[in-house]
């Protein structure tokens, strides 16, 4: 059983919105295990959150690049925002993201790529971080193809062409690309920079979170204290609901409000067969710090 520390009850906490004593319950009925804890609270419907992702907190840059029927996408961290500003790290980042495109997305061989000085990527970064003075890691790469049609990125809210802090590929299959695909692939692309689907279809969803989702929902049924015949109904009909909302393909068209993306692909006469999403920093847990100490610290104290 996982230690029941203050940090793990206040990390529960704001994942779920739910108050200090029934986070510490809820950890102690399920012996440490954040996500178990969260199930229990939402069964107990102390808890409005379904799922929440990593907070966002390491810094840096996501970088896109593209060339027809492929395009590429990675992720490159520093220590601090103040570098994703430096010239010299969004040349980086832009130019690793054109490595990627030539080698793929294995990082190994994206390390060993050449870039324009002459220097590996590996060797560039080692330069980078000892001209900027901060620590800087590659740390994810993706990459998709099309036998015809696009690949459509999308960069929100663009620091630099192709550089920010939310980036979406977005695989396009059509009999030949167009001006036309290629505003639907951004347009794919700024739906999922905002819903955040966690599959591109049913068959993709992931089996655990699938029967997670349903054990909830079965519990939360039966609070209801409906019949078992209609149990199974209400469940049912939540897992519909459930798909509509992590399923790219079932999910409402945030352009109109009311088409499924399903229909709007279906209707451009192109088919969806991808599609990534890379948020800066999701994951990551940045150490928390006390200011006063530091300060104390610096000051000799």
């Amino acid at each position: 059983m996982a230690a029941i520390t203050a940090a793990l009850v206040k990390d529960l906490r704001e994942k779920t919105g739910a108050g200090m004593m029934d986070c510490k319950k809820a950890l102690t009925e399920a012996q440490g295990d954040i996500e178990g804890a969260i199930d229990w609270l939402r069964k107990k419907g102390l808890s409005a959150a379904a799922k929440k992702s990593g907070r966002v907190t390491a810094e840096g840059l996501v970088g896109v690049a593209s060339a027809p029927n492929v395009a590429a996408m990675v992720e490159v961290n520093a220590e601090t925002d103040f570098v994703a500003r430096n010239e010299h790290f969004q040349n980086f980042v832009t130019e690793v993201a054109e490595a990627a495109l030539k080698v793929g997305e294995d990082l190994e061989k994206l390390k060993g790529a050449v870039l324009k000085s002459g220097r590996t990527v590996a060797d560039e970064l080692t330069h980078l971080i000892a001209t900027i003075g901060e620590n800087m890691s590659i740390r994810r790469a993706r990459v998709l193809k099309v036998p015809s049609g696009v690949v459509a990125t999308y960069v929100h809210s663009a620091v630099s062409p192709g550089l920010g802090k939310i980036g979406v590929l977005a695989a396009v299959e059509a009999p030949s690309a167009s001006d036309a695909l290629e505003t639907l692939g951004r347009q794919i692309g700024m739906h999922v920079a905002a819903t955040r689907p966690a599959s591109l279809d049913i068959d993709g969803v992931d089996p655990q979170a699938l029967e997670r989702e349903r054990a909830v929902l079965i519990e939360q049924a039966k609070a209801s204290g409906k019949p078992e015949a209609i149990i199974g109904k209400m469940v049912e009909g939540r897992i519909r609901k459930f798909y509509e909302e992590v399923v790219l393909l079932e999910q409402v068209w945030v352009h109109d409000g009311e088409s499924r993306v399903r229909a709007i692909v279906e209707k451009a006469g192109a088919k969806l067969t991808g599609f990534e999403r890379f948020a800066l920093g999701e994951g990551i847990e940045k150490e928390e710090n006390d200011f006063a100490a530091e300060v104390a610290k610096a000051a000799g104290h």
